[in-house]
C-alpha cells in the first residue's frame, strides 16, 4: 500500500479522499492556495503544502508545484479528485516520470478519452452507438456547411478537448453557423488550450444517463449501474439519482454489458463514467467518458455500499477487484442535490462568508462538504458548497428524505440554490420520474 497520498485538489472532494485514506491507514498531504490556508482539507490532512496564490493557474493547475510538494513531503501517490488536473494526461505522465503513482487511468487512456472525437471512434469500434456527427471540424465555414446539412439541424458544436458546457453552441440554421463556430472555438481555446471542435446532431429533449465502472490492472471490469443526470442548467448538473427511474433491470443489464466490453477494449483501469443520451424513442447514444471520479459518485456508493474512492486507491496500488459483476447488488434509491453559492433565480455566483451553517441530520441523509460556520466561499473557484444526498428503500422515500433534508439545511451569509432544489424535488413531474434535459425550462432564470 502507499506510503503517503498527496491530494491535488481542494474543497469537499479533497476532504472526501482524506476520509478514505484515514480509514485505510494512509497518511495524506493536502496542497492549498493562499486563499485556502484555513480550509478543512488543510486542517484534517496529516501534512499541508502551500502551492501558490489564489488563482487556479498559479496553484491547483500548477503541475510543477504539485509534483514538488509530493517530493518534499515524501508522498508516493497523487489523487487528483475531479476537475483541475484530474483529466490532464500531461500531469499523469509527469507523475509517472517522477516515480509517483497517479490514482487514475494511464496517460494514454486519459488522452484517448479526453479527445472527444477519438473517444467517439474508439467506442463505436467497441460496439457502442454514437450520436450522428463529425470528426474534428476543419476548413472554412463554406466547407463545413455540406456536412451540417447531412447531419441535419439543429446541431451542436462541442469542444474536442473538454466538456462541462464550455465550448458548446447550438446551431439551428446555416446562418447561425459562422458566429456560433467562432464563439465555440474561442471559448474552447480559453478553457482547454485547444480550439478544436466537432459537430453532433442536437437532440433537444433527451435523458442524460451515465454508467459507473471500475476496472483493475488485471483485466477485471464491473459496472455499478447508472445515474440519472438529466436535470441540468447551462449543461451543469443540478440533481443526480441512482438508479434512473427510466431504466429497467433488463436494459440496465444490456447496456452494462456493452459498457464493460467497451471499457475493457481500451485497457482502462480505475474508476470511470460513460455518459449516454436517451431520446424519446428509447434509442441511446454514447456521448463521452469521464476518466475520473464524478461529483455525483455518492449516489452510487449509497445504493451499492461500495466506497469508490477506496477502490480507486486499491486499484492504483495494483490490487484486483474483490467482486464480480454477479456479486454487485443495488439496494434502494439515492438522490444528490448540488448546493451552490449562487442566486437560485439567475444562477450567478454568490461568494462570501457563511455566517450560519447547519447540516441536515437524520436517517438516510449524507452531506459531503468542506464548508463550515465562518468559512469563505471564494470567488476564485467553483461555487459548490455541499452535496446533499438522501437514500431510501425506494425512490419515493428518497424524495421525501431529500425534501426534509433541504428544509433542515440552513446556510446564511451567501445566496444558495436550496430554494431551487426545493422546487425541483416537489415538482409533480420530478416526483413521477418524467425527466429530460429540458426539465429546468419550467424554472426560467431571471
Amino acid at each position: 500500500m502507499f506510503r503517503k497520498v498527496l491530494i491535488a485538489n481542494r474543497g469537499e472532494i479533497a476532504l472526501r479522499i482524506i476520509c478514505a485514506c484515514k480509514e485505510m491507514g494512509i497518511p495524506t498531504v493536502a496542497v492549498y492556495s493562499q486563499a485556502d490556508q484555513n480550509s478543512l482539507h488543510v486542517r484534517f490532512a496529516d501534512e499541508a503544502v502551500c502551492i501558490g496564490p489564489p488563482a487556479s493557474s498559479q496553484s491547483y493547475l500548477n503541475i510543477l508545484e504539485i509534483i514538488s510538494a509530493a517530493e518534499i513531503s515524501n508522498a508516493d501517490a497523487i489523487h487528483p479528485g475531479y476537475g483541475f488536473l484530474s483529466e490532464n494526461p500531461r500531469f499523469a505522465e509527469l507523475c509517472e516520470a517522477c516515480g509517483l503513482i497517479f490514482i487514475g487511468p494511464s496517460p494514454e487512456v486519459i488522452r484517448l478519452m479526453g479527445d472527444k472525437d477519438q473517444a467517439r471512434k474508439a467506442m463505436k469500434e467497441a460496439g457502442l452507438p454514437i450520436i450522428p456527427g463529425t470528426d474534428k471540424v476543419q476548413g472554412a465555414v463554406a466547407d463545413i456547411l455540406p456536412v451540417c446539412e447531412e447531419i441535419g439541424y439543429p446541431l451542436i458544436i462541442k469542444a474536442a478537448a473538454g466538456g462541462g458546457g464550455k465550448g458548446m453552441r447550438i446551431v439551428n440554421s446555416p446562418s447561425e453557423l459562422p458566429g456560433a463556430l467562432e464563439v465555440a472555438q474561442n471559448e474552447s481555446q480559453s478553457a482547454f488550450g485547444s480550439a478544436e471542435v466537432y459537430l453532433e446532431k442536437y437532440m433537444p429533449s433527451v435523458r442524460h444517463i451515465e454508467f459507473q465502472v471500475l476496472a483493475d490492472k488485471h483485466g477485471n471490469v464491473v459496472h455499478l449501474g447508472e445515474r440519472e443526470c438529466s436535470i441540468q442548467r447551462r449543461y451543469q448538473k443540478l440533481v443526480e439519482e441512482a438508479p434512473s427511474p427510466y431504466l429497467g433491470s433488463e436494459l440496465r443489464e444490456k447496456i452494462g454489458a456493452l459498457v464493460v466490453k467497451a471499457v475493457r477494449s481500451v485497457n482502462y483501469s480505475n474508476a470511470g463514467t460513460l455518459e449516454f443520451l436517451f431520446d424519446e424513442n428509447g434509442n441511446y447514444y454514447f456521448m463521452e467518458m469521464n476518466t475520473r471520479i464524478q461529483v455525483e459518485h455518492p449516489v452510487t456508493e449509497m445504493i451499492t455500499g461500495i466506497d469508490l474512492v477506496k477502490k480507486q486507491i486499491l486499484i492504483a496500488a495494483g490490487e484486483e477487484l474483490p467482486m464480480t459483476q454477479q456479486e454487485i447488488e443495488f439496494r434502494g434509491h439515492a438522490i444528490e442535490c448540488r448546493i451552490n453559492a449562487e442566486c437560485p433565480q439567475s444562477m450567478l455566483p454568490s461568494p462570501g462568508r457563511i455566517t450560519v451553517f447547519h447540516q441536515a441530520t437524520g436517517f438516510g441523509v449524507r452531506m459531503d462538504t468542506a464548508a463550515h460556520h465562518e468559512c469563505v466561499i471564494s470567488p476564485h473557484y467553483d461555487s459548490l458548497i455541499a452535496k446533499l444526498i438522501s437514500h431510501g428503500r425506494n425512490r419515493n422515500e428518497a424524495i421525501r428524505r431529500m425534501q426534509r433534508a433541504l428544509e433542515m439545511t440552513v446556510i446564511e451569509g451567501v445566496k444558495t440554490t436550496i430554494p431551487l432544489h426545493q422546487r425541483i424535488v416537489e415538482d409533480p413531474d420530478f416526483v413521477a420520474g418524467r425527466l429530460s434535459t429540458r426539465f429546468m425550462e419550467r424554472f426560467p432564470s431571471k
